[in-house]
């Protein structure tokens, strides 16, 4: 098999992947993790049962889809750069408020959020594939800088959860919760800089 038609094979593969995504998340919204079934899903995605089967066996394994989608950063290059700690956690903390400004962010947190009582395993496959990824990768970055001596850092867990928070308190957890709350490109900024400038003065060993 030629590369061409192997790639052309993949892109169809992939779009319809996007499809079914999709497809599932608003289904998921609209009538419940519970009262959506997989036959429903290839229906509204337009893909065949036996092609959705083959991606996705179950609710499940559809759901860690969609978390891992929502949470990925792959197509990101820019690696926050070492030993100055104001310009890396600047590219972090950009990179994390664009991550939950996505729509699927939200809409994943609002199906999490309503099926928690009775599929307690939803929120813990958002835990563990979506958020904890993420924070491991902030936590790595923060224990390199502690070692290089850029930082003086005792619980790198709570400094973590700290800088994170500051900027999730203010750009997405309202808007899950108060009606019509948004946050423009140029105060989301100011938010991921002042997180940064508290951060570093908290911790910095050195003025930033």
């Amino acid at each position: 098999m030629s590369s061409s038609v192997t790639t052309y094979h993949q892109r169809v593969a992939e779009e319809k992947r996007a499809l079914i995504v999709q497809a599932a998340t608003e289904l998921f919204l609209e009538l419940g993790y519970d009262r959506t079934s997989l036959a429903r899903i290839a229906e509204c995605s337009g893909v065949s049962r036996a092609t959705l089967f083959k991606q996705f066996p179950s609710k499940a394994a559809l759901f860690d889809a969609i978390v891992t989608e929502s949470w990925s950063t792959a197509d990101e290059e820019e690696a926050p750069p070492a030993g100055d700690v104001v310009r890396g956690l600047g590219v972090i903390g950009r990179r994390y408020a664009a991550l939950l400004g996505r729509a699927q962010m939200s809409d994943l947190f609002r199906i999490v959020i309503a099926e928690l009582p009775r599929f307690p395993e939803l929120a813990d496959a958002q835990f563990s594939n979506g958020k904890m990824p993420y924070f491991e990768s902030l936590r790595s970055y923060l224990l390199a800088e502690h070692d290089a001596g850029t930082v003086r850092i005792d619980d790198v867990d709570l400094a973590a959860t700290q800088f994170l928070g500051m900027i999730s308190n203010y750009v997405f957890w309202p808007a899950l919760l108060v009606p019509g709350w948004e946050v423009s490109s140029e105060r989301t900024a100011q938010v991921v800089e002042e997180a940064v400038r508290t951060f570093a003065a908290r911790y910095a060993t050195a003025e930033p």
